[in-house]
């Protein structure tokens, strides 16, 4: 599929001029037409006039911090966010993922991962159903399914997954219905009990993942694999980094979904190991 100019256009938002130059390099010997922004504002200013596919965007910056502006961003973009930082506190690493980071890497950082977290990226799906922007607002009603498609009694997810026992799938393959938590893996929308619920992607490709297999327990260093695609299944190590940010998204979409890690409605943590889908009740 031919790539149009906005998948290969990037802006770097970095008020370091060095790290500017790295990073635009890195990026330019990748085949992207890069943007640079030396400070916050010149950096929304920049995403919206270029509409790029994928933003860099340095924490700590002169006028705005770096979690406001990619808040600012995601008002009105759906490119794919890499923070960067100096700081490696946990505290970062979540606000940075919730304010709608798709990653987050700590420097110094090697091009050749940033390269190979930017592919990967772009290899996922771009729906504005799967984020914050153009979602619909909470308490919209979800649209039924459509009467002449019957709901069966067996079947398999998009992916060829059976769902678990006390799930089932409604209105067409991909939607599958679980304690209350409507999934459509083909338009990539959540609800539970038809109230939207809006995730990044990050988050919902973790949740498909775990509907996808509800019976088996999914490592967190599968779900690092699952995220970032075919660089890690050919040999990249998994990094302790890799699998933090796994947890902070997990931890996101618990809170969005309302669940309780004590008590879970949906998501069980399985200690050491990784996590699953609840069991039906």
């Amino acid at each position: 599929m031919e790539e149009t100019g906005r998948e290969r256009t990037a802006v770097v938002v970095e008020d370091d001029a060095d790290v500017r130059l790295l990073l635009a390099a890195t990026l330019s010997q990748a085949g992207f037409t890069v943007h640079t922004a030396g400070s916050g504002a010149d950096g929304v200013a920049a995403v919206r006039e270029y509409a790029p596919a994928v933003v860099t965007l340095d924490l700590s910056l002169p006028d705005i911090d770096g979690f406001e502006v990619c808040r600012r961003i995601r008002a009105f973009s759906d490119a794919y966010v890499v923070m960067l930082t100096g700081r490696s506190e946990e505290i970062d690493t979540l606000l940075g993922l919730e304010s709608g980071a798709d990653d987050y890497l700590t420097k110094p950082f090697r091009p050749r991962e940033l390269r190979a977290r930017v592919e990967a990226m772009l290899r996922r799906p771009r729906r504005l159903g799967d984020g914050d922007l153009g979602a619909p607002s909470a308490g919209a009603p979800v649209p039924p399914a459509p009467a002449d498609q019957a709901a069966p009694a067996s079947g398999s997810l998009a992916d060829g997954a059976s769902p678990a026992a006390g799930a089932a799938l409604i209105g067409r393959p991909g939607q599958l219905v679980h304690r209350g938590l409507r999934v459509d893996t083909a338009a990539r929308m959540v609800d539970i009990d038809g109230t939207p619920v809006h995730l990044t992607r990050s988050e919902f490709d973790l949740l498909a993942a775990l509907v996808a297999e509800p019976n088996r327990v999914l490592r967190k260093a599968e779900l690092v694999r699952r995220l970032w695609g075919q660089d890690y299944d050919t040999g990249t190590p998994v990094l302790d980094s890799d699998l933090r940010t796994v947890e902070v998204h997990m931890a996101n979409l618990r809170r969005k979904l309302g669940d309780d890690a004590a008590s879970p409605r949906f998501v069980v943590t399985v200690r050491g190991v990784g996590y699953r889908l609840a069991p039906a009740v």
